[in-house]
């Protein structure tokens, strides 16, 4: 699984600090309800009815036992003694006090995990096959992708205000276990003359209004799979609808334009992209890709 670098340990770092000087301002009565809302949000905190609510990702759905064990223990320091796994790979803790969020935070980075992006309207936790890496019917691990995908994602300066949240699923087995035609975006891995690639899927999504997604691009290259990505939620940030929290989703988007019109701005967004789009690093991709290379198990 992935671990982090001393640059992903500094960002976290400083995350976290920064959310912890917000906190204290909210506890000394510097910031109204109204105004720590957004900063809670971008760090993963709601407010529920009785207690605030910390939801914590797990990119891809794979977890450590050193991540297991620290889970536990923040339950049991501040909380109830137990989290909440969701359908999406995350863990949410229900009832943690508000001076002890920072706390919590700076045990999660202990452990190379974190609750940026679990929340608001931006990329969420990036989600996969729960059997990745170990699949019979497995074409190839999705995991490298996605963390690429989660690394992309982060932080991304055009999209920490997308008209609603915004949720990717990958999958590289025949059955779909992710379930990527129920995500705003869905890529499944595909192979088209010997060579990997993705089918992009957009506008899925359950909720009050269930729809099933439906298929942009039959094959989109490695290479190309970044700079499409980046095409595509550019042009629901520029489409979604902001009037209307039930209607904001890309599901609506692509339903009331219709999946052709989608592709052309996409096409159209993408050439612009593209010239300029930098590429992945391979030293970071060949790092990314060692991190989940299969144990060599002896036989006995």
């Amino acid at each position: 699984m992935y671990s982090y670098t001393e640059f992903d340990d500094s960002f976290i770092a400083e995350r976290n600090a920064q959310f912890r000087a917000q906190v204290e301002r909210r506890l000394d009565g510097s910031l109204t309800e109204d105004e720590f809302k957004p900063l809670r949000l971008m760090n993963g905190l709601y407010l529920q009815l009785h207690a605030y609510m910390l939801r914590v990702a797990i990119p891809y759905g794979t977890l450590g036992s050193r991540q297991m064990h620290k889970l536990a223990d923040i339950a049991d320091k501040w909380d109830k003694g137990y989290g909440h796994f969701t359908t999406r790979q995350n863990i949410q803790y229900n009832w943690p006090q508000l001076r002890d969020v920072p706390d919590m935070l700076d045990a999660l980075a202990e452990v190379n995990m974190h609750a940026i992006q679990t929340s608001g309207n931006t990329i969420r936790n990036v989600t996969a096959d729960h059997f990745a890496g170990a699949a019979a019917d497995e074409i190839a691990d999705p995991r490298p992708v996605a963390e690429l995908i989660r690394q992309w994602s982060t932080d991304h300066p055009e999209f920490q205000f997308l008209p609603r949240k915004f949720k990717v699923a990958v999958s590289g087995a025949a059955h779909d276990r992710a379930v990527i035609k129920a995500h705003d975006i869905g890529l499944e891995i595909v192979e088209q003359n010997g060579v990997l690639g993705f089918q992009v899927i957009v506008g899925g999504g359950l909720g009050r209004t269930p729809m099933i997604g439906k298929v942009l691009y039959d094959f989109v290259s490695s290479e190309d799979l970044l700079p499409t990505l980046e095409a595509i939620v550019s042009v629901y940030n520029l489409l979604g609808r902001r009037d209307n929290k039930y209607k904001a989703r890309i599901k609506i988007t692509v339903h009331e334009n219709g999946i052709d019109d989608i592709r052309a701005r996409v096409i159209e967004r993408y050439a612009l992209i593209r010239p300029q789009f930098t590429g992945v690093d391979q030293q970071i991709l060949a790092r990314i890709e060692a991190d989940f290379v299969s144990p060599n198990l002896k036989t006995a």
